[in-house]
């Protein structure tokens, strides 16, 4: 992998994972809320999920698990 490669993967995982705790909290915040909106609470947990696979994905990309 070239260098530049890996510095915009490295980039695109910090954009990954801030967006991951900003869901974090904005999920809390919403749980916390009364009357909170059940569906709101769905799709953010349910983008959350999507963010740790990509992350997972992005984090292979940069450093792949090889069995030797």
């Amino acid at each position: 992998m070239m260098a530049d490669e890996e510095r915009e993967l490295r980039a695109l995982l910090e954009r990954l994972r801030q967006e991951h705790r900003d869901l974090d909290v904005a999920i809390e915040a919403l749980h916390d809320m009364p009357g909170n909106d059940q569906l709101q609470l769905a799709r953010f947990k349910k983008r959350k999920l999507a963010l740790k696979d990509r992350i997972s994905f992005v984090e292979d990309q940069i450093c792949p698990d090889i069995i030797a």
